[in-house]
């Protein structure tokens, strides 16, 4: 495999004795790993060159992993993992509502870290293989769901990034218009489960997905809350083709 061929890596910690090692072991694993000690590095190597996917340090001097990746989500759809010295679902929440796809908690097994990445990987490029295939695009109300791009577009014509999560929930959602979709179901559609994952993983992605699409959050029209079912996309979805 050459450099070329490698999932491209951006591994961000503090800490030299874990950041060398780490990227080290990375390396032999098959990535091509550039780290940073720092969010304003990683944002320094984000502009300069691809990545396929962040590794970030919550707890780091100046800005942390948690603002990191709030920008990394309003601006991209790289995929973001998280390494929290906390193992309390409180943080773990947080990370999944600004838009993290993943977390791992220190101290880890690096076995245990490559998996993850390769999860999170192999669901991007399955992603993308399937869309190479069709291209499918999904209207509803004002927004178009592009698969290609997976991206969302208003009626502006302006696109808006989304995390992997709430791509592949709303993607779950437009393919399954005014259904409802319980939170399991939703897991298995959205993460798989292959991570620790829990219920109000779904909330929270549901709840970020609702600040991008609806005019009030607090009063969502189009992904509604079925007590005791789950979640429906309340309006028609039309099918486009690769050209929408």
């Amino acid at each position: 495999m050459t450099d070329s061929d490698m999932p491209r890596i951006l591994l961000i910690d503090d800490e030299p004795s874990i950041r060398e090692p780490l990227g080290e072991y990375l390396t032999a694993q098959g990535f091509a790993v550039t780290d940073a000690a720092s969010a304003a590095e990683a944002r320094s190597v984000l502009r300069a060159k691809s990545v396929d996917l962040v590794v970030s340090d919550i707890m780091m001097p100046g800005e942390d992993g948690l603002s990191l990746t709030r920008h990394l989500r309003e601006t991209s759809s790289i995929p973001v993992i998280l390494l929290t010295a906390r193992a309390e679902d409180t943080e773990r929440i947080i990370g999944l509502e600004i838009g993290a796809d993943d977390y791992v908690v220190k101290p880890f097994n690096p076995r245990e870290l490559v998996a993850r990445i390769r999860t999170v990987l192999r669901r991007t490029q399955q992603n993308g293989r399937s869309l190479d295939a069709g291209g499918t695009c999904y209207a509803f109300g004002d927004w178009v769901l592009r698969e290609v791009e997976r991206v969302l577009v208003d009626g502006k014509g302006s696109e808006v990034a989304l995390s992997s999560g709430e791509y592949h929930l709303l993607h779950a959602l437009v393919r399954h218009p005014r259904q409802v979709m319980s939170r399991d179901r939703l897991l298995d559609l959205v993460r798989g489960r292959e991570a620790d994952i829990f219920d109000r993983a779904i909330d929270n992605l549901v709840s970020r997905l609702r600040k991008k699409i609806e005019a009030d959050p607090a009063h969502p029209q189009i992904v509604k809350t079925v007590w005791g079912g789950g979640y429906t996309l309340a309006c028609e979805v039309k099918r486009l083709g690769p050209a929408a």
